[in-house]
């Protein structure tokens, strides 16, 4: 792109956002489109637009297996799945960096809404340590894989590599997409397999700014009150704080409810013994919030566990992750602002600071907007397919949150209910951070204030 046009894209974030992955995504369709991408029947265009959306935006849902692809398509998938994850612009602006070592102001607060409100002045640093980050948890992950894969299951050392990096880059990614086309469902026992995907997850559903933060402070870079060596919880930046409190009450909420909703189930926990079922609870558990795989099959849930894995999924991880959803910071300020008004305080509290109340509105209207799309969505999805609530609300929240689990209905929706569902996979990946860059850009003061009054609430 010339660079008066990009200059002029960057004046608008949203359009620049939309564009970057729009073209991913045509690019991916069109790599996929290709004789070589496919074994035997080729999937036809719908479903290589699903499938390349759906690895862009690290969704993982998918209208047909994945084995239907050659290796040249598994790899095309491969690359999706990380040029999306690490984020379009996240990568444009390291490129830029890498080529004339300085970058705009407006480069500089795109990619900051992408990556998270660090010090714009640490801004280059900080994308450094974006890719040292991501190719060393992938990189461990994978070894870690490709021991499991050889030692344990007898894989040829080429198969299991591949396979290792597959997986270990999809799971750092919360892709949710698997060689397997049962996804984890082969590995449903296993410890090592099943908790060294967790860890990846979890870690990239952290989000890079949570990630930085905490590595310096583990290092002491921030001056003589750090001790190198030790977390310095008391120093993290209230975000590190939100994003990790929150996330640790759910990756303990989530796998109880779902254990004593499915223990007795004999489609799911039922026939385990009680170290099986406590594992597959673990992993469903965090897995429904971020990434998309799944040990069991998730059909066979009930509803009630689905419709709550449904919110875990609407939830998401953290911002600036490679998860979608709402962000567990917007759900963790909304908790916050029901606990300050139950105890009829002024002022909204967090960890010792007070929350400014811009940011309050700001996470309200992300939330309303969000469930108005998933709702939306679900009707749709309703009307159109002649499908029950219950799984609609769940395609919905999935493609929406951006995890990729379905109850397996994906491949059976109507081609108007796919587009529809390309569309939410996009917004839920792009939406609340071009969203929130648009809101921070607009700042209008009016001259004047209005009288005011209070109409009765309840």
């Amino acid at each position: 792109m010339p660079r008066r046009r990009l200059v002029r894209a960057a004046h608008n974030p949203a359009r620049l956002v939309l564009a970057a992955f729009s073209s991913l995504i045509a690019v991916g369709t069109l790599l996929l489109r290709l004789p070589i991408a496919a074994d035997g029947e080729h999937p036809g265009l719908l479903a290589s637009l699903f499938m390349s959306t759906s690895a862009s935006t690290v969704t993982g849902l998918a209208t047909f297996d994945i084995s239907a692809l050659s290796l040249t398509g598994e790899l095309v998938v491969l690359a999706l799945i990380q040029i999306g994850g690490f984020g379009i612009m996240a990568l444009g602006s390291i490129l830029a960096i890498i080529a004339s070592h300085r970058m705009g102001l407006r480069q500089r607060m795109l990619t900051t809404a992408e990556l998270g409100s660090i010090d714009d002045k640490d801004l280059k640093s900080i994308m450094k340590r974006v890719g040292q980050i991501t190719v060393s948890v992938e990189g461990l992950l994978a070894v870690v894989l490709f021991i499991r894969f050889t030692v344990s299951y007898g894989e040829t050392p080429g198969r299991a590599a591949y396979s290792a990096v597959f997986h270990a880059v999809s799971a750092f990614n919360n892709a949710g997409i698997s060689l397997n086309s049962d996804s984890l469902i082969p590995y449903a026992s296993d410890w090592i397999v099943l908790l060294a995907m967790s860890a990846g997850f979890i870690i990239g559903g952290l989000g890079f700014p949570v990630i930085v933060d905490i590595a310096r402070k583990v290092r002491g870079e921030e001056g003589s009150g750090y001790r190198p060596g030790r977390l310095n919880v008391s120093r993290w930046m209230l975000h590190t704080k939100l994003v990790v409190a929150t996330t640790g009450v759910l990756l303990v909420l989530g796998p109880l409810v779902i254990a004593i909703a499915e223990w007795r189930n004999p489609d799911t926990l039922g026939p385990m013994a009680t170290g099986g079922k406590i594992l597959t609870a673990w992993f469903e558990g965090g897995t429904a919030r971020t990434a998309g795989f799944s040990s069991i099959d998730v059909g066979a849930l009930g509803e009630p566990t689905q419709v709550f894995m449904s919110t875990l999924m609407f939830v998401g991880a953290g911002p600036a992750s490679t998860s979608g959803g709402i962000k567990v910071t917007t759900f963790a300020v909304l908790g916050f602002v029901i606990w300050a008004e139950a105890r009829g305080q002024r002022d909204v509290n967090a960890f010792g600071r007070r929350l400014p109340r811009r940011l309050i509105r700001q996470a309200i209207t992300v939330a309303l907007l969000s469930v108005g799309l998933v709702i939306s969505t679900a009707l749709v999805l309703m009307a159109a397919a002649d499908i029950s609530l219950t799984p609609a609300l769940f395609e919905a929240a999935s493609a929406f949150g951006t995890v990729g689990l379905s109850t397996g209905i994906t491949g059976d929706l109507p081609p108007a209910c796919q587009v529809l569902l390309v569309l939410v996979m996009l917004a839920g990946r792009i939406g609340p951070v071009t969203f929130v860059t648009a809101l921070a850009l607009r700042n209008v003061d009016l001259p004047y204030r209005f009288p005011e009054e209070r109409p009765i609430i309840g």
